[in-house]
């Protein structure tokens, strides 16, 4: 109920009709889960961004995937992170005990969300794109049923960079491609399969 109130009453009005978010290829979206949903990174406003473009109704099914190095830092924001953005924690360097890293996202696959990664890892400079890497691939070998849509996103690195607390409005573009399966191939090969996909996103929003 909170991510729903939080979502309908603060973040959907600010992206939507504050930064004027145009989504070109929107029918491509799943209207259930699973799927994975992969899109390049210059900004926290990807994944509310991200969010918002789905029915306010699937909300409480759609889980974004974040550092917990950053998103945990605190018990306050962890708490707001965990019950209000429903993030899936990852650690970038977990220890044995604590088991596989990709476990809460294997999880939430298995229960049926709309799961949003960022292949890169972390938030680049903004509107470019660095090396993705293979965790997604692996994901997708496990659940090689489950759809990987790929998502360009432009302008979000602009209206919030990296560092910056300040939002400025500006036109935001999210470009939503054909969804990819993984195939007989290596994790290699579908992580470059993937890029490529979004890169040509990038290339046709020009």
């Amino acid at each position: 109920m909170l991510k729903k109130i939080f979502f309908a009453l603060l973040v959907r009005p600010l992206v939507l009709m504050v930064s004027g978010v145009h989504v070109i290829g929107k029918e491509k979206l799943p209207l259930e889960g699973p799927c994975i949903i992969a899109a390049n990174h210059n900004s926290h406003l990807d994944t509310m961004v991200l969010m918002s473009i789905f029915p306010l109704k699937n909300i409480n099914s759609i889980r974004p995937v974040a550092a917990a190095d950053y998103f945990m830092k605190n018990k306050y924001f962890a708490w707001f992170s965990l019950n209000v953005l429903g993030i899936i924690p990852l650690k970038r360097r977990p220890s044995k005990e604590e088991g596989h890293p990709l476990l809460g996202v294997q999880n939430a696959l298995k229960d049926g969300d709309i799961v949003i990664v960022f292949p890169e890892g972390s938030r680049g400079v903004p509107e470019e794109m660095s090396t993705f890497k293979t965790g997604i691939a692996h994901l997708s070998k496990e659940f090689p049923s489950v759809p990987v849509v790929p998502v360009y996103i432009h302008g979000a690195g602009k209206a919030l960079p990296k560092g910056e607390g300040l939002f400025v409005p500006f036109i935001i573009d999210v470009h939503v491609g054909e969804s990819l399966f993984y195939k007989d191939e290596d994790n290699k090969a579908f992580t470059e399969r993937l890029e490529k996909s979004i890169k040509a996103l990038e290339k046709n929003s020009n």
